[in-house]
């Protein structure tokens, strides 16, 4: 299986992250992607390609060119007044205010994200631009007919929705990945996110279209963050009815129970008649993961490699969130050697 990677990603390096109440030291930072890398390498996964530039246009495919130019020239406005410290937003548009874009950079951070843990930095819009060709190229040797492909995304995505950031992702590695497949002939495509929280933003994106199903396994939104999006009644609008499903899953759920809703969403995957899938790859259902509640182990990586193996769909896996450093490396790569070894 191939890999496909860019060091561009070491440029974004966020300082604090609001969590548990307080400034903290980022979760999301660069030693993640260095220790998968590193073990694709020892384990001998197969060819590690640099990305290919592909612009703006399949960003702009999928997220809302306002929100898109904003990124391109935020850092350049935010430290004009001097200011070489991240940017946190200190407030959000919500119920009753006026829905309505400020001027001020300041205002537009608020106005584009939804947390305080996704900061802008010097380096954001070069990494994320960077995780962008990662992901376009890697959709690119499916089409070329790879049976796998892995594409190394760092910032994660699965959260940056159509015209906000947050979660630590900013633009929609997945989501663009997987236009970018139907652009190539794809006709029905499934995006399976194994992340512990749920994928509030491909949800977005995909929620009023019947040409992608996406199906989500996580942490119940009624306690774990994102907390508003996530529930089994979200089953996709208008066009779209019928091509969402999420599985919202008690924290402390144990493993036996984890696979039996990776077994219904495999189903559902295969009765859809995919032709080709899309993984959003989070680790953090790890039993070690900091901020997450599931407990799956080291095997049990290569387990899910191996199911998703078995649906027999051309594959792109895109890394997404863990965050016990130490064993990201290992989770992440036991699911592609699963799959390559089913």
């Amino acid at each position: 299986m191939r890999t496909v990677y860019t060091d561009d990603h070491h440029l974004h390096q966020g300082r604090a992250e609001l969590y548990n109440g307080t400034l903290t030291a980022s979760f999301e930072k660069p030693s993640r992607a260095d220790m998968v890398l590193a073990q694709v390498r020892t384990q001998m996964l197969g060819e590690v390609l640099a990305p290919k530039s592909h612009g703006l246009a399949p960003v702009l495919k999928v997220h809302d060119e306002g929100y898109v130019r904003f990124w391109e020239r935020a850092w350049e406005r935010w430290s004009a007044s001097g200011r070489d410290w991240d940017a946190l937003p200190k407030m959000w548009q919500v119920r009753r205010l006026r829905e309505r874009i400020p001027e001020h950079v300041e205002g537009q951070l608020c106005y584009y994200s939804m947390d305080a843990g996704t900061p802008l930095t010097a380096g954001t819009w070069p990494a994320i631009t960077g995780a962008a060709n990662v992901a376009v190229t890697a959709a690119d040797c499916l089409l070329s007919g790879e049976k796998s492909v892995f594409a190394l995304t760092r910032p994660p995505g699965h959260h940056a929705a159509y015209d906000y950031c947050g979660g630590y992702c900013y633009f929609n590695n997945a989501a663009i990945a997987a236009q970018r497949l139907r652009d190539g002939g794809v006709r029905k495509l499934a995006v399976l996110d194994v992340d512990y929280h749920h994928g509030n933003g491909t949800q977005d994106i995909f929620y009023r279209r019947s040409d992608v199903l996406f199906l989500s396994i996580h942490g119940d939104p009624r306690t774990e963050y994102p907390f508003f999006l996530g529930f089994a009644d979200e089953e996709g609008e208008g066009e779209g009815l019928g091509f969402n499903a999420n599985y919202p899953l008690a924290a402390g759920t144990d493993v036996a129970g984890w696979f039996a809703a990776l077994e219904a969403a495999c189903i559902r995957i295969q009765a859809y008649g995919a032709e080709a899938l899309v993984v959003s790859l989070g680790v953090d259902t790890f039993e070690g993961d900091p901020i997450s509640r599931f407990a799956l182990k080291h095997e049990d990586f290569t387990r899910l490699g191996a199911r998703l193996a078995r649906l027999g769909l051309p594959t792109q896996f895109c890394f997404e969130g863990g965050y016990a450093v130490e064993a990201i490396g290992i989770n992440a790569v036991n699911v592609l050697t699963g799959f390559e070894g089913a």
